[in-house]
């Protein structure tokens, strides 16, 4: 006995816009690599697990055979041109919503309104607090103000949105002081990064201590709202990857908890199991496997089986972290319905659970926990 193919809508609680534009070969390439440099000479972006589950699962949505060449699938792109292409691909992912996060590369792909509008389903923002804090200094603020300018201007940026998301594992990592700074010491740091700006010409927020502000005044309005607050972990294109461990963060878990505001882990690859545990011990810790299920490829079930080894099934949610390439979300859909039906059917056959039993677990991860966190209607 197997489970049903899993046909649920599912709500995508992180992602981000596509690029609306069309992409030569190059460009395509680009736009599924992490890295910020290309491939060594004589090779290519479709010779990794992510470019092998493109060109096995996605060519079929754009009217070719599986497994085509990484040439012929781009040609064939461009031919239907970027619009619809991303039309297709979007629509035939299957989701209930997309909960997207505005603060990456916002000059370059869809915004909220396009996305729903493209994808034919409801969407809604989550506002990344580092970009907010990077809009205030450019803004002409001074030292003194910055911290009042920035809660001012999170408060209205966020007043539409359904949560806040932060990267500070990008920015200090996890292994940074996780108390509140004293207001004291707010304007001093605020100048600090103010010189940094004038000499290094990048307006990027580092500072521990304001990252540390950042955090808590998220957390208040988090608090304030009933809002999730999204957690990036793990890997990425710019972290120090063993700083960025989960458990490493758990002070501020801890104090997230007290005041009952939701963490949501993302991504958390090479530390599901941490974050699966954690999950277990606080009742305010979320996580998924996010982007990883696409760069895992044929592998990925085996990412999904790891986040369910621990976690309690009302903690896990579902995200694609997709980005630029509409064929991200397609694949994150199809590898997570892929993995977790393998990882049920496996229990079913060792009779751990029930088709009832695999039913509610599926409904729970699929849309069923994002809707309780983010205060979603059915």
């Amino acid at each position: 006995m197997t489970i049903p193919t899993i046909d649920l809508p599912l709500i995508d609680h992180h992602t981000h816009g596509v690029i609306p534009k069309d992409l030569d070969y190059k460009q395509f390439q680009q736009a599924f690599s992490e890295s910020y440099l290309p491939p060594p000479d004589g090779a290519t972006e479709f010779q990794k697990p992510l470019g092998l589950a493109i060109r096995r699962f996605c060519p079929p949505i754009l009217d070719l055979e599986p497994h085509v060449s990484g040439e012929r699938y781009v040609e064939r792109r461009l031919e239907l041109g970027a619009t619809e292409v991303n039309r297709r691909f979007l629509r035939a992912g299957g989701f209930e919503r997309l909960i997207i996060d505005t603060g990456f590369k916002s000059d370059s792909i869809l915004n909220v309104e396009q996305m729903a509008e493209i994808a034919a389903v409801p969407a809604n923002e989550v506002v990344r607090i580092e970009a907010v804090a990077e809009d205030v200094v450019r803004s002409g603020v001074d030292a003194a103000g910055f911290a009042d300018s920035f809660r001012e201007r999170l408060l209205s940026r966020s007043r539409d949105a359904i949560g806040l998301k932060t990267i500070v594992a990008y920015r200090t990592t996890f292994k940074v002081d996780q108390s509140r700074p004293a207001e004291n010491d707010l304007a001093a740091a605020a100048g600090e990064w103010m010189k940094e700006i004038e000499t290094t010409g990048k307006v990027r927020l580092t500072h521990p201590v304001l990252v540390r502000a950042a955090l808590w005044t998220a957390g208040d309005i988090c608090r304030q709202r009933k809002f999730p607050l999204q957690v990036h972990s793990g890997l990425g294109d710019d972290v120090y990857i063993h700083a960025c461990d989960p458990s490493h963060f758990t002070d501020f878990i801890k104090s997230m908890q007290d005041w009952e505001v939701p963490i949501t882990l993302l991504h958390n690859y090479p530390f599901i199991r941490e974050a699966g545990w954690l999950s277990e011990i606080y009742r305010n810790v979320y996580l998924d496997t996010g982007v990883v299920q696409n760069y895992t490829g044929p592998s990925s079930a085996r990412i999904i089986q790891e986040s369910l080894e621990t976690a309690k099934f009302s903690k896990l949610l579902f995200s694609t972290d997709a980005i630029g390439l509409s064929e991200l979300y397609y694949l994150g859909s199809v590898l997570f319905r892929r993995g977790l039906k393998i990882a049920l059917d496996q229990w079913l056959s060792d009779d751990f659970i029930t088709l009832q039993d695999a039913d509610e677990i599926i409904q729970s991860v699929a849309y069923g926990n994002a809707r309780r966190i983010y205060n979603l209607e059915a």
